[in-house]
């Protein structure tokens, strides 16, 4: 068996990719694929002398063999995948759980949109090693909480990963690169937009990345953010860059950046609380509404089995992200997709009322005592009954109490923020099952990012 990582997964055009591999075979060969739609080779080296290297625990630096490789300078930015292949090894896959790693080439800047991959939130579910934030987590003590590695197999594509199957698509695990991002990033090629990449960890390193870009794309599950990853998109906004969130759950946890960006830590829990929550006076205190205009807190989440939804009701039909969707108010829509528009897991801004027969919400006068950002606009909204399988506790209410539901909402700070409030926007998107969907995925797009798409 093969199995790899890089030694970091962004790099710039001109630089080194370290991948460390460890195999039983005498001998591989690395495969580099681009994504777009769909896999592109665009370098196959010669066969290398293959050595074997024992594995490490989850939150250990596992100090496999390393292999450098050159990243030609004409490489357009984009998410690569390096298939590690033995003499007569299976053919590759995304959803491979070997042989197999990921990473980023970087932007210059040349066009206007930057997509940021969630990186640490690939890890958090990664159990490569025998654990991760979910399951067995490794302790640390300063900082306290869980640490996992991000120096071993996995982090989207080519380890374990934990979680229950999605019911409606088992044929990747929902925290992995091809299970959203993927699907997204063929969305974008095929309507002929060509965005730069990072991961989240580029983010994190560099304060001046998004200044280069009119808007910051995030899709899928973008959960686990550090203090610097968000100082700096925030900053970003109130110098008047955009940002659209095509996902849910999102900064739902803080993490620490530890060991030479070799690892992260988060607190999720003990007997004074969860210290790396973003929301409570006991965690972070700063609720991450403030960063999406949303929060999980206020939503919900529907993991196992087939969910019962209403779709996205429209609130406000006149607002330019409904623009040619013929959409009108009180009209839902997303509610017969596979999967369903609204969940697995979505975000909410905390709402007043939410009334059944018209299908009409009102935002709470106090929803800025919640980090709701001023001037908020809600767009559409979908209520979750009881049914559902989480709806968090939150600051005035335990858990399943009040108001719950999935919202869509934009607002402006300088820079605008678009929120789609869940998760598997991505699959509707891609499946094309709505094209009302696809609609307003353009019409943000181009709007905040100054692309014109093309029509496939």
């Amino acid at each position: 068996m093969i199995r790899g990582y890089p030694a970091r997964a962004g790099v710039a055009p001109g630089e080194h990719l370290v991948l460390h591999v460890s195999t039983d075979a005498t001998r591989f060969r690395v495969v580099f694929y681009r994504w777009g739609d769909g896999l592109q080779p665009v370098h196959e080296t010669r066969w290398l002398a293959g050595q074997f290297a024992e594995p490490g625990g989850a939150a250990d630096d596992w100090q496999w063999p390393a292999y450098e490789f050159a990243i030609p300078h004409d490489w357009p930015s984009a998410v690569y995948l390096a298939h590690l292949e033995e003499p007569g090894g299976a053919a590759f896959h995304l959803a491979a759980t070997t042989a197999a790693a990921l990473f980023v080439v970087r932007g210059q800047g040349r066009s206007p949109i930057l997509y940021k991959l969630p990186l640490a939130t690939y890890h958090a579910y990664n159990c490569t090693g025998g654990g991760c934030f979910y399951v067995n987590p490794p302790r640390s003590l300063d900082p306290p909480g869980a640490r996992v590695s991000l120096h071993r197999p996995g982090g989207g594509i080519g380890g374990n990963t934990w979680g229950a199957l999605d019911h409606y698509d088992p044929s990747s695990p929902r925290q992995t690169f091809a299970h959203w991002d993927a699907r997204f990033i063929g969305w974008l090629a095929r309507h002929g937009c060509t965005p730069d990449f990072c991961t989240d960890l580029d983010l994190h390193d560099d304060p001046a990345l998004c200044s280069r870009y009119r808007l910051l794309l995030s899709v899928g599950h973008d959960e686990y953010w550090s203090e610097a990853m968000r100082d700096r998109v925030e900053a970003f906004v109130s110098g008047g860059g955009n940002v659209a969130f095509f996902g849910a759950n999102l900064c739902w946890w803080r993490i620490h950046v530890v060991d030479n960006a070799s690892a992260i830590v988060c607190h999720q829990g003990g007997p004074r609380g969860a210290f790396d929550h973003w929301w409570p006076a006991s965690g972070a205190g700063r609720p991450e509404d403030a960063l999406t205009g949303a929060s999980y807190r206020h939503g919900g989440g529907w993991w196992d089995g087939a969910r019962r939804t209403g779709g996205y009701v429209v609130q406000e039909p006149q607002h330019w992200a409904f623009a040619g969707t013929g959409l009108r108010r009180g009209e839902a829509f997303g509610a017969d997709t596979c999967p369903p528009l609204v969940g697995y897991e979505c975000d909410g801004a905390p709402l007043d009322s939410f009334d059944q027969a018209s299908g009409l919400a009102t935002l709470a006068p106090d929803a800025g005592r919640c980090g709701t950002p001023p001037g908020l606009q809600l767009l559409a909204a979908a209520l979750l009954d009881g049914d559902w399988q989480e709806r968090p506790p939150r600051e005035t209410h335990g858990a399943g109490a009040g108001i719950h539901a999935a919202t869509m909402g934009t607002f402006t700070r300088n820079g605008t923020v678009f929120n789609a409030g869940t998760t598997d926007w991505a699959q509707v998107l891609a499946s094309g099952q709505d094209m009302r969907v696809d609609r307003i995925t353009r019409n943000v797009l181009e709007r905040l990012g100054g692309m014109s798409l093309a029509t496939p």
